[in-house]
Protein backbone atom coordinates (compact mmCIF):
# COMPACT_ATOMS: atom_id res chain seq x y z
CA UNK A 1 0.00 0.00 0.00
CA UNK A 2 1.75 3.65 -0.96
CA UNK A 3 1.73 6.24 2.37
CA UNK A 4 0.20 8.65 2.16
CA UNK A 5 1.07 12.01 0.78
CA UNK A 6 4.05 13.49 2.94
CA UNK A 7 4.61 10.39 4.80
CA UNK A 8 8.41 9.65 5.45
CA UNK A 9 9.65 5.98 3.89
CA UNK A 10 13.69 6.50 4.82
CA UNK A 11 15.09 9.01 7.51
CA UNK A 12 17.82 10.82 6.85
CA UNK A 13 18.92 13.09 9.31
CA UNK A 14 17.25 16.37 9.25
CA UNK A 15 15.75 14.95 5.61
CA UNK A 16 13.15 12.36 4.46
CA UNK A 17 12.34 10.55 1.27
CA UNK A 18 9.22 11.52 -0.17
CA UNK A 19 6.90 8.55 -1.95
CA UNK A 20 6.45 8.44 -5.95
CA UNK A 21 2.85 9.95 -5.23
CA UNK A 22 4.46 12.96 -3.57
CA UNK A 23 6.22 13.45 -6.72
CA UNK A 24 3.40 12.56 -9.24
CA UNK A 25 1.51 15.30 -7.78
CA UNK A 26 4.97 18.15 -8.29
CA UNK A 27 5.56 16.86 -11.84
CA UNK A 28 6.52 19.62 -14.84
CA UNK A 29 5.65 19.14 -18.09
CA UNK A 30 8.94 17.35 -20.08
CA UNK A 31 9.48 18.62 -24.10
CA UNK A 32 7.64 21.87 -24.00
CA UNK A 33 11.11 23.79 -25.68
CA UNK A 34 13.71 23.44 -27.86
CA UNK A 35 16.75 25.75 -27.56
CA UNK A 36 15.15 28.19 -30.21
CA UNK A 37 12.06 28.70 -27.26
CA UNK A 38 14.80 28.40 -24.50
CA UNK A 39 16.74 31.86 -26.90
CA UNK A 40 13.28 33.16 -26.85
CA UNK A 41 12.37 32.88 -22.73
CA UNK A 42 15.93 34.76 -22.51
CA UNK A 43 14.89 37.46 -24.55
CA UNK A 44 11.83 37.75 -23.31
CA UNK A 45 12.63 37.74 -19.45
CA UNK A 46 14.81 41.05 -20.46
CA UNK A 47 13.42 42.92 -23.25
CA UNK A 48 11.24 45.37 -21.39
CA UNK A 49 14.03 46.81 -20.18
CA UNK A 50 14.96 47.90 -23.39
CA UNK A 51 11.50 49.83 -23.35
CA UNK A 52 11.77 51.45 -19.92
CA UNK A 53 13.41 51.76 -16.59
CA UNK A 54 17.02 51.81 -18.11
CA UNK A 55 16.54 55.66 -18.84
CA UNK A 56 16.23 56.34 -15.25
CA UNK A 57 20.14 55.58 -15.04
CA UNK A 58 20.57 58.80 -17.13
CA UNK A 59 19.35 60.72 -14.28
CA UNK A 60 22.05 59.03 -11.48
CA UNK A 61 24.74 59.09 -13.96
CA UNK A 62 24.15 60.89 -17.08
CA UNK A 63 25.15 59.31 -20.16
CA UNK A 64 28.78 58.21 -19.65
CA UNK A 65 27.89 56.77 -16.38
CA UNK A 66 25.14 54.95 -17.39
CA UNK A 67 27.26 53.70 -20.59
CA UNK A 68 30.19 52.53 -18.12
CA UNK A 69 27.49 50.78 -15.78
CA UNK A 70 26.30 49.26 -18.99
CA UNK A 71 29.59 47.76 -20.08
CA UNK A 72 30.63 46.86 -16.42
CA UNK A 73 26.99 45.00 -15.98
CA UNK A 74 27.37 43.36 -19.21
CA UNK A 75 30.52 42.06 -18.71
CA UNK A 76 29.01 40.68 -15.65
CA UNK A 77 26.19 39.08 -16.84
CA UNK A 78 27.91 37.74 -20.21
CA UNK A 79 30.71 36.21 -17.91
CA UNK A 80 27.92 34.98 -15.79
CA UNK A 81 25.80 33.54 -18.27
CA UNK A 82 29.09 31.15 -19.34
CA UNK A 83 29.23 29.72 -16.27
CA UNK A 84 25.24 29.01 -15.73
CA UNK A 85 25.78 27.12 -19.15
CA UNK A 86 28.12 24.95 -17.76
CA UNK A 87 26.46 24.34 -14.62
CA UNK A 88 22.82 23.64 -16.37
CA UNK A 89 24.85 21.53 -18.60
CA UNK A 90 25.56 19.71 -15.52
CA UNK A 91 22.78 20.12 -13.33
CA UNK A 92 19.73 20.51 -15.46
CA UNK A 93 17.01 21.14 -12.75
CA UNK A 94 13.89 23.07 -12.28
CA UNK A 95 15.96 24.44 -9.07
CA UNK A 96 18.82 26.08 -11.56
CA UNK A 97 20.67 29.05 -9.36
CA UNK A 98 19.47 27.31 -6.21
CA UNK A 99 20.09 23.64 -7.00
CA UNK A 100 23.91 25.07 -8.64
CA UNK A 101 24.52 26.54 -5.45
CA UNK A 102 22.98 23.49 -3.22
CA UNK A 103 25.58 21.09 -4.96
CA UNK A 104 28.69 23.97 -4.12
CA UNK A 105 27.76 25.52 -1.20
CA UNK A 106 25.60 23.26 0.64
CA UNK A 107 21.74 23.65 1.70
CA UNK A 108 21.95 26.82 3.30
CA UNK A 109 23.66 28.20 0.15
CA UNK A 110 21.47 26.60 -1.64
CA UNK A 111 18.59 28.19 0.24
CA UNK A 112 20.15 31.46 0.00
CA UNK A 113 20.37 31.79 -3.62
CA UNK A 114 16.87 30.61 -4.16
CA UNK A 115 15.42 33.04 -1.97
CA UNK A 116 17.42 35.98 -3.51
CA UNK A 117 16.24 34.87 -6.64
CA UNK A 118 12.85 34.63 -5.76
CA UNK A 119 12.89 38.09 -4.34
CA UNK A 120 14.28 39.70 -7.78
CA UNK A 121 11.81 37.72 -9.90
CA UNK A 122 8.94 38.39 -7.27
CA UNK A 123 9.41 42.22 -7.65
CA UNK A 124 10.68 42.63 -11.42
CA UNK A 125 6.75 41.90 -12.68
CA UNK A 126 5.97 44.66 -10.15
CA UNK A 127 8.22 47.00 -11.45
CA UNK A 128 7.45 45.48 -14.96
CA UNK A 129 3.20 46.20 -14.74
CA UNK A 130 4.00 50.10 -13.32
CA UNK A 131 5.93 50.72 -16.72
CA UNK A 132 3.29 49.06 -18.73
CA UNK A 133 0.99 51.41 -16.85
CA UNK A 134 2.72 54.10 -17.63
CA UNK A 135 3.02 53.17 -21.77
CA UNK A 136 -0.51 52.53 -20.99
CA UNK A 137 -1.37 56.14 -19.56
CA UNK A 138 1.05 57.87 -22.79
CA UNK A 139 -1.33 55.95 -25.30
CA UNK A 140 -4.44 57.33 -23.84
CA UNK A 141 -6.22 54.36 -24.33
CA UNK A 142 -8.37 54.38 -20.63
CA UNK A 143 -8.26 58.64 -19.92
CA UNK A 144 -8.78 58.85 -16.13
CA UNK A 145 -7.94 54.88 -15.49
CA UNK A 146 -6.58 53.84 -12.43
CA UNK A 147 -3.32 52.08 -13.03
CA UNK A 148 -4.02 49.84 -9.83
CA UNK A 149 -6.17 48.17 -12.58
CA UNK A 150 -3.85 48.03 -14.93
CA UNK A 151 -1.37 45.72 -12.74
CA UNK A 152 -4.24 43.53 -11.84
CA UNK A 153 -4.82 42.73 -15.33
CA UNK A 154 -1.76 41.78 -15.79
CA UNK A 155 -1.21 40.00 -13.24
CA UNK A 156 -4.72 38.27 -13.77
CA UNK A 157 -4.40 36.87 -17.20
CA UNK A 158 -1.13 36.21 -17.61
CA UNK A 159 -0.85 34.22 -14.55
CA UNK A 160 -4.61 32.59 -15.63
CA UNK A 161 -2.40 31.81 -18.81
CA UNK A 162 0.56 30.19 -17.47
CA UNK A 163 -2.04 28.20 -15.41
CA UNK A 164 -3.43 26.15 -18.97
CA UNK A 165 0.32 25.04 -19.59
CA UNK A 166 4.13 25.50 -20.50
CA UNK A 167 4.04 24.53 -23.98
CA UNK A 168 1.33 26.90 -24.47
CA UNK A 169 2.75 29.74 -22.70
CA UNK A 170 6.67 29.38 -23.79
CA UNK A 171 5.02 29.51 -27.44
CA UNK A 172 2.85 32.68 -26.60
CA UNK A 173 5.92 34.51 -25.06
CA UNK A 174 8.12 33.65 -28.23
CA UNK A 175 5.24 35.07 -30.39
CA UNK A 176 4.98 38.50 -27.82
CA UNK A 177 8.84 38.73 -28.08
CA UNK A 178 9.23 38.27 -31.46
CA UNK A 179 6.92 41.25 -32.01
CA UNK A 180 8.65 43.22 -29.65
CA UNK A 181 12.23 42.79 -31.42
CA UNK A 182 9.93 44.33 -34.74
CA UNK A 183 9.10 47.71 -32.95
CA UNK A 184 12.82 47.80 -31.74
CA UNK A 185 13.96 47.38 -35.06
CA UNK A 186 11.37 50.02 -36.61
CA UNK A 187 12.83 52.21 -33.28
CA UNK A 188 16.39 52.18 -34.39
CA UNK A 189 15.14 52.85 -38.29
CA UNK A 190 13.77 55.81 -37.13
CA UNK A 191 16.00 57.19 -35.35
CA UNK A 192 19.70 56.34 -36.62
CA UNK A 193 19.16 59.95 -39.06
CA UNK A 194 18.66 61.90 -35.84
CA UNK A 195 21.73 60.70 -33.87
CA UNK A 196 23.88 63.52 -32.61
CA UNK A 197 27.06 62.93 -30.45
CA UNK A 198 26.45 65.98 -28.55
CA UNK A 199 22.73 65.18 -27.41
CA UNK A 200 24.63 61.95 -25.33
CA UNK A 201 26.11 65.03 -23.29
CA UNK A 202 23.57 67.58 -22.87
CA UNK A 203 23.56 67.54 -18.79
CA UNK A 204 25.42 69.90 -16.78
CA UNK A 205 27.81 68.44 -14.59
CA UNK A 206 27.20 68.84 -10.91
CA UNK A 207 30.33 69.98 -9.62
CA UNK A 208 31.08 66.54 -7.53
CA UNK A 209 34.20 64.61 -7.87
CA UNK A 210 35.32 63.47 -10.82
CA UNK A 211 32.12 65.41 -12.97
CA UNK A 212 32.44 66.38 -16.72
CA UNK A 213 30.74 66.49 -19.95
CA UNK A 214 30.94 62.87 -20.16
CA UNK A 215 30.21 62.04 -16.25
CA UNK A 216 27.97 65.19 -15.44
CA UNK A 217 27.86 63.12 -11.50
CA UNK A 218 30.97 62.08 -11.41
CA UNK A 219 32.40 58.72 -9.77
CA UNK A 220 29.35 58.66 -7.54
CA UNK A 221 27.13 58.46 -10.55
CA UNK A 222 28.49 55.68 -12.07
CA UNK A 223 28.23 54.11 -8.87
CA UNK A 224 24.34 54.71 -8.48
CA UNK A 225 23.73 54.33 -12.70
CA UNK A 226 25.08 50.44 -12.06
CA UNK A 227 21.42 48.89 -11.18
CA UNK A 228 20.12 50.67 -14.29
CA UNK A 229 23.11 48.94 -16.07
CA UNK A 230 21.87 45.71 -14.54
CA UNK A 231 18.15 46.41 -15.64
CA UNK A 232 19.23 45.75 -19.26
CA UNK A 233 19.91 42.50 -18.04
CA UNK A 234 18.23 41.19 -15.87
CA UNK A 235 16.48 37.60 -15.47
CA UNK A 236 18.45 36.29 -18.39
CA UNK A 237 19.94 33.91 -15.59
CA UNK A 238 16.09 32.15 -15.39
CA UNK A 239 16.50 30.45 -18.68
CA UNK A 240 18.05 27.53 -16.80
CA UNK A 241 14.97 27.36 -14.71
CA UNK A 242 13.14 25.13 -18.08
CA UNK A 243 15.64 22.37 -17.81
CA UNK A 244 12.75 20.07 -16.82
CA UNK A 245 10.37 21.44 -19.40
CA UNK A 246 13.50 21.29 -22.19
CA UNK A 247 13.59 18.47 -24.97
CA UNK A 248 17.75 17.83 -24.38
CA UNK A 249 18.11 20.16 -21.30
CA UNK A 250 21.82 19.57 -21.64
CA UNK A 251 22.34 21.01 -24.61
CA UNK A 252 19.65 23.05 -25.41
CA UNK A 253 20.00 25.09 -22.23
CA UNK A 254 24.08 26.40 -22.66
CA UNK A 255 23.03 27.29 -26.51
CA UNK A 256 19.58 28.66 -25.51
CA UNK A 257 21.07 31.02 -23.34
CA UNK A 258 24.34 32.25 -24.96
CA UNK A 259 22.36 33.04 -27.76
CA UNK A 260 19.82 35.08 -25.95
CA UNK A 261 22.97 37.61 -24.47
CA UNK A 262 24.02 38.14 -27.57
CA UNK A 263 20.95 39.38 -28.28
CA UNK A 264 20.51 41.51 -25.83
CA UNK A 265 23.50 42.86 -25.86
CA UNK A 266 22.61 43.95 -29.45
CA UNK A 267 19.54 45.53 -28.58
CA UNK A 268 21.07 47.28 -25.15
CA UNK A 269 23.61 49.17 -27.49
CA UNK A 270 21.08 50.24 -29.55
CA UNK A 271 18.47 51.72 -27.51
CA UNK A 272 20.97 53.36 -24.99
CA UNK A 273 22.54 55.28 -27.91
CA UNK A 274 19.57 56.11 -30.22
CA UNK A 275 17.46 57.25 -27.40
CA UNK A 276 19.96 59.58 -25.76
CA UNK A 277 21.64 60.18 -29.16
CA UNK A 278 18.18 61.71 -30.62
CA UNK A 279 16.37 62.91 -28.24
CA UNK A 280 19.44 64.14 -26.20
CA UNK A 281 19.98 62.38 -22.25
CA UNK A 282 18.45 65.43 -19.77
CA UNK A 283 14.82 64.80 -21.51
CA UNK A 284 15.09 60.85 -21.72
CA UNK A 285 16.01 60.73 -17.84
CA UNK A 286 13.20 61.03 -16.36
CA UNK A 287 10.97 59.50 -19.56
CA UNK A 288 8.46 56.20 -18.80
CA UNK A 289 8.13 55.74 -22.12
CA UNK A 290 11.76 56.80 -23.49
CA UNK A 291 11.49 54.86 -26.79
CA UNK A 292 8.28 56.52 -28.14
CA UNK A 293 9.14 59.98 -26.52
CA UNK A 294 12.21 60.07 -28.15
CA UNK A 295 10.41 59.28 -31.48
CA UNK A 296 7.80 62.23 -30.93
CA UNK A 297 10.78 64.40 -29.39
CA UNK A 298 12.28 64.31 -32.91
CA UNK A 299 9.12 64.90 -35.02
CA UNK A 300 8.24 61.41 -36.23
CA UNK A 301 5.10 61.05 -34.29
CA UNK A 302 3.80 58.18 -36.36
CA UNK A 303 7.11 55.62 -35.90
CA UNK A 304 5.86 56.69 -32.44
CA UNK A 305 2.83 55.79 -31.88
CA UNK A 306 3.41 52.40 -33.50
CA UNK A 307 6.17 51.92 -31.48
CA UNK A 308 4.14 52.72 -28.28
CA UNK A 309 1.32 50.35 -29.32
CA UNK A 310 4.00 47.45 -30.39
CA UNK A 311 6.21 48.57 -27.25
CA UNK A 312 3.57 47.27 -25.04
CA UNK A 313 4.42 43.32 -26.47
CA UNK A 314 8.37 44.01 -24.66
CA UNK A 315 7.00 44.79 -21.53
CA UNK A 316 4.23 42.03 -21.94
CA UNK A 317 6.77 39.60 -22.63
CA UNK A 318 9.03 39.99 -19.66
CA UNK A 319 6.32 40.54 -17.54
CA UNK A 320 4.23 37.42 -18.56
CA UNK A 321 8.22 34.89 -18.94
CA UNK A 322 9.28 36.37 -15.09
CA UNK A 323 6.20 35.33 -13.98
CA UNK A 324 7.25 31.45 -15.03
CA UNK A 325 10.41 32.05 -13.27
CA UNK A 326 9.27 32.99 -9.92
CA UNK A 327 6.90 29.76 -10.41
CA UNK A 328 9.61 27.20 -11.20
CA UNK A 329 12.43 28.69 -8.75
CA UNK A 330 9.56 28.95 -5.99
CA UNK A 331 8.24 25.18 -7.17
CA UNK A 332 11.41 23.83 -6.93
CA UNK A 333 12.45 25.38 -3.34
CA UNK A 334 8.95 23.61 -2.06
CA UNK A 335 9.01 20.70 -3.87
CA UNK A 336 12.77 19.92 -1.56
CA UNK A 337 10.90 21.53 1.70
CA UNK A 338 13.13 24.52 1.77
CA UNK A 339 9.47 26.18 1.75
CA UNK A 340 5.92 24.85 2.29
CA UNK A 341 5.30 21.79 0.09
CA UNK A 342 1.96 22.44 -0.86
CA UNK A 343 3.14 25.55 -3.04
CA UNK A 344 4.81 23.20 -5.14
CA UNK A 345 1.65 21.16 -6.33
CA UNK A 346 0.71 21.10 -10.01
CA UNK A 347 -2.51 21.12 -11.78
CA UNK A 348 -3.61 18.26 -14.39
CA UNK A 349 -1.85 20.74 -17.42
CA UNK A 350 1.36 20.05 -15.02
CA UNK A 351 2.15 23.82 -14.07
CA UNK A 352 2.84 24.40 -10.46
CA UNK A 353 -0.89 26.33 -9.30
CA UNK A 354 0.31 27.82 -6.18
CA UNK A 355 4.06 29.06 -6.82
CA UNK A 356 2.21 30.81 -9.51
CA UNK A 357 -0.44 32.84 -7.34
CA UNK A 358 1.48 33.42 -4.33
CA UNK A 359 4.22 35.65 -5.73
CA UNK A 360 1.67 37.36 -8.28
CA UNK A 361 -0.28 38.45 -5.22
CA UNK A 362 2.72 39.84 -3.47
CA UNK A 363 3.79 41.99 -6.59
CA UNK A 364 0.63 43.04 -7.17
CA UNK A 365 0.50 43.96 -3.95
CA UNK A 366 3.44 46.14 -3.89
CA UNK A 367 3.09 47.36 -7.01
CA UNK A 368 -0.07 49.35 -5.99
CA UNK A 369 1.22 50.32 -2.89
CA UNK A 370 4.88 51.62 -4.09
CA UNK A 371 3.58 52.64 -7.83
CA UNK A 372 7.05 53.44 -8.38
CA UNK A 373 9.17 51.52 -10.93
CA UNK A 374 12.40 53.25 -9.78
CA UNK A 375 11.93 51.89 -6.37
CA UNK A 376 10.63 48.35 -7.00
CA UNK A 377 13.99 48.39 -9.51
CA UNK A 378 16.16 48.69 -6.82
CA UNK A 379 14.69 46.32 -4.53
CA UNK A 380 14.76 43.52 -7.60
CA UNK A 381 18.57 44.50 -8.34
CA UNK A 382 19.25 44.07 -4.67
CA UNK A 383 18.04 40.13 -4.65
CA UNK A 384 19.69 39.68 -8.37
CA UNK A 385 22.81 40.58 -7.29
CA UNK A 386 23.26 38.40 -4.22
CA UNK A 387 22.43 35.69 -6.13
CA UNK A 388 24.89 36.50 -8.88
CA UNK A 389 27.16 36.49 -6.67
CA UNK A 390 26.43 33.56 -5.30
CA UNK A 391 26.09 31.40 -8.24
CA UNK A 392 29.37 32.63 -9.71
CA UNK A 393 30.81 31.36 -6.36
CA UNK A 394 29.01 27.97 -7.00
CA UNK A 395 30.63 27.72 -10.50
CA UNK A 396 34.10 28.31 -8.83
CA UNK A 397 33.68 26.20 -5.66
CA UNK A 398 32.04 23.18 -8.72
CA UNK A 399 34.96 23.60 -10.92
CA UNK A 400 37.58 23.05 -7.63
CA UNK A 401 35.28 20.41 -5.80
CA UNK A 402 34.32 18.10 -9.03
CA UNK A 403 36.75 18.82 -11.86
CA UNK A 404 35.02 15.52 -13.46
CA UNK A 405 31.97 16.14 -13.20
CA UNK A 406 30.14 15.14 -16.66
CA UNK A 407 29.39 18.80 -18.03
CA UNK A 408 28.56 18.79 -22.20
CA UNK A 409 29.60 22.18 -22.27
CA UNK A 410 32.83 24.21 -20.53
CA UNK A 411 33.05 28.19 -19.57
CA UNK A 412 35.79 29.46 -21.29
CA UNK A 413 38.30 30.75 -18.95
CA UNK A 414 36.78 28.87 -16.76
CA UNK A 415 36.85 29.97 -13.04
CA UNK A 416 38.55 33.52 -14.25
CA UNK A 417 35.71 34.09 -16.54
CA UNK A 418 33.08 33.27 -13.28
CA UNK A 419 36.05 35.26 -10.65
CA UNK A 420 35.52 38.80 -12.76
CA UNK A 421 31.41 38.15 -12.72
CA UNK A 422 31.77 37.40 -8.60
CA UNK A 423 33.98 40.55 -8.13
CA UNK A 424 31.44 42.55 -10.48
CA UNK A 425 28.14 41.29 -8.54
CA UNK A 426 29.97 42.46 -5.37
CA UNK A 427 30.44 45.92 -6.24
CA UNK A 428 26.80 45.74 -7.92
CA UNK A 429 25.34 44.85 -4.31
CA UNK A 430 27.22 47.50 -2.54
CA UNK A 431 26.29 50.01 -5.38
CA UNK A 432 22.32 49.42 -4.45
CA UNK A 433 23.11 50.33 -0.77
CA UNK A 434 24.54 53.75 -2.16
CA UNK A 435 21.22 54.56 -4.59
CA UNK A 436 18.51 53.29 -2.38
CA UNK A 437 19.69 52.74 1.34
CA UNK A 438 16.10 52.15 3.04
CA UNK A 439 14.79 50.01 0.11
CA UNK A 440 18.09 47.92 0.36
CA UNK A 441 18.16 47.84 4.15
CA UNK A 442 14.49 46.37 4.20
CA UNK A 443 14.86 43.83 1.68
CA UNK A 444 18.22 42.49 3.16
CA UNK A 445 16.24 42.57 6.28
CA UNK A 446 13.69 40.00 4.94
CA UNK A 447 16.61 38.29 3.43
CA UNK A 448 17.82 37.38 6.64
CA UNK A 449 14.12 36.46 8.19
CA UNK A 450 14.10 34.05 5.29
CA UNK A 451 17.51 32.57 6.37
CA UNK A 452 16.06 32.63 9.84
CA UNK A 453 12.84 30.16 8.76
CA UNK A 454 15.15 28.01 7.09
CA UNK A 455 17.81 27.80 10.57
CA UNK A 456 15.02 27.23 12.39
CA UNK A 457 12.52 25.01 10.97
CA UNK A 458 12.82 24.20 7.28
CA UNK A 459 16.10 22.62 6.99
CA UNK A 460 14.62 20.01 9.74
CA UNK A 461 12.28 19.20 7.03
CA UNK A 462 13.58 18.80 3.69
CA UNK A 463 12.86 16.00 0.94
CA UNK A 464 16.14 13.92 0.46
CA UNK A 465 15.01 12.44 -2.87
CA UNK A 466 13.87 16.07 -4.16
CA UNK A 467 16.31 16.07 -7.84
CA UNK A 468 18.67 18.49 -6.20
CA UNK A 469 18.75 16.99 -2.83
CA UNK A 470 19.57 14.15 -4.91
CA UNK A 471 22.34 15.50 -7.22
CA UNK A 472 24.12 16.51 -3.78
CA UNK A 473 24.02 13.56 -2.13
CA UNK A 474 25.62 11.67 -4.73
CA UNK A 475 28.21 14.05 -4.82
CA UNK A 476 28.69 13.28 -1.17
CA UNK A 477 28.54 9.75 -1.52
CA UNK A 478 31.26 9.85 -3.97
CA UNK A 479 33.46 12.00 -1.95
CA UNK A 480 33.21 9.51 0.83
CA UNK A 481 34.39 6.28 -1.85
CA UNK A 482 37.15 8.31 -2.90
Amino acid sequence: MTPPEGAATVSQGAAVDETADYFAKRKLKKGSAGWLLLAGLGVSYVISGDFSGWNLGLAQGGWGGLAVAFVLMGLMYGCMVFGLAEMSSALPTAGAGYGFARRALGKLGGFATGMAILIEYSLAPAAISVFIGSYVDSLGLFPGLNPIVVYAVCFALFIGVHLIGAGEALKLMFAITAVALVALVVFVVGMVPYFDVSNLFDMVPDGSAGSNEFFPFGISGIVAALPFGIWFFLAVEGVPLAAEEADDPRRDLPKGIIVAMTILIITGLAVLLLVSGGAGSAAMAESGSPLPDALNAVGQTGLATFVNYVGLAGLVASFFSIVFAYSRQLFALSRAGYLPRWLSKTNNRQTPTWALIVPGCIGFLLASILQDGNILIDIAVFGAAISYALMNLSHIVLRIKEPDLPRTYRTPGGVVTTGIAFVLSVVAIIATFFVDTPAAICVACVFVAFLAYFWFYSRHHLVANAPEEEFAELAAAEDELR
